[in-house]
């Protein structure tokens, strides 16, 4: 017997791994496909396509999506929404890199004038 290949279901447990369909992801969120269509077309998520073309969201892109559905009901424009999630995640990014390099014992550096 060959030996056993990850688990499957490993796979769920990966933020990253796209296991929604767009029906699902959209019944996950009380919205439309057509929601998460024009998230796509502002680039704030990306879904992955199945072999057959259709798309799929991660566990990550549906908080993404979720966050910006919350903006868009408060009445924030949607195109709004989006680039308030972009600018989120990567204040939340830098935040985390600044955050291991203190761990390294590394210290920032003073900028000298030009």
């Amino acid at each position: 017997m060959p030996p056993a290949s990850p688990r499957p279901v490993d796979n769920l447990d990966d933020d990253d791994y796209p296991a929604y369909t767009m029906g699902r992801a959209a019944e996950m969120l009380g919205t439309t496909p057509a929601f998460l269509r024009t998230l796509g077309e502002y680039r704030l998520i990306t879904p992955l396509r199945s072999e057959g073309g259709h798309r799929r969201y991660s566990r990550y892109q549906l908080r993404i999506a979720a966050r910006a559905r919350e903006l868009v009901d408060q009445g924030t424009p949607i195109e709004a929404a989006c680039r308030i999630v972009i600018l989120e995640d990567q204040l939340e990014e830098a935040q985390r890199i600044n955050e291991q390099l203190r761990a390294q014992g590394h210290r920032p550096q003073p900028k000298t004038p030009a």
